[in-house]
């Protein structure tokens, strides 16, 4: 089985192809705008280097944020055309803090594991799990005074691309390990997909939006 994910929602465009379980594949590139554009031409430099056409995909797999509202959106109508293009394959979407969460090891966990991840804003998108990985609150954005008084006194882990951010300044909280990725990682975001495919629980793909986009008239 052929499985195909990939992810545009930060400054980075990501793709990876798998086999069965394993990842074959991979395009990992950063960049600050143009994500949307890359990610086509990445998607069919794999295949095409794989002998492989959309046809021989049995699930594709997208993060569905949050992150940039326009990587997020990209990510989840490109998801979407595929899977009107090709009824024949399972569309799945996962989240960019399931995908961070997964890639904690078993030492790494604590009690309470919170997944900071970027608005580029003063405040942060962030979940929380707990030491099996279950979610212990819908996810939702909070300002760091207020997350370090619900993080205040516990055994905590921090993960995600805001956790940087977060620690450039004393936090006071109990730190049982920390996590600095740049990126939601690919190879656990297919594997998520693959286990909802497996176990029939798969997602058709929402975007994650937890706040409304920063616009204004100029």
């Amino acid at each position: 089985m052929y499985t195909l994910a990939f992810d545009t929602t930060v400054n980075f465009c990501s793709v990876a192809l798998f086999e069965n379980n394993k990842m074959i594949d991979s395009y990992v590139k950063e960049m600050n705008f143009g994500q949307a554009e890359a990610l086509i031409p990445a998607i069919s430099q794999i295949l095409e280097s794989r002998k492989l056409t959309f046809k021989d995909l049995k699930l594709l797999v997208v993060c569905t944020g949050p992150g940039s509202f326009t990587g997020v959106r990209s990510s989840v109508a490109a998801a979407r055309a595929f899977g009107l293009a090709c009824p024949q394959t399972t569309i799945c979407g996962v989240s960019a803090f399931d995908a961070y969460a997964a890639e904690l090891a078993p030492d790494e966990l604590a009690d309470i594991n919170a997944i900071l991840i970027e608005t580029k804003r003063e405040d942060y998108y962030i979940q929380y799990y707990d030491r099996h990985l279950n979610k212990t609150e819908p996810p939702t954005t909070a300002y760091r005074d207020d997350i370090i008084q619900t993080l205040s006194g516990k055994k905590v882990t921090l993960s995600g691309d805001g956790t940087e951010r977060f620690l450039n300044r004393p936090s006071g909280l109990s730190l049982h390990a920390v996590k600095m990725p740049l990126n939601p990682p690919i190879d656990k975001l297919g594997l998520i997909g693959i286990n909802k495919y497996q176990s029939k629980t798969t997602d058709f793909p929402k975007p994650l939006y937890l706040k409304a986009p920063d616009v204004c008239v100029k």
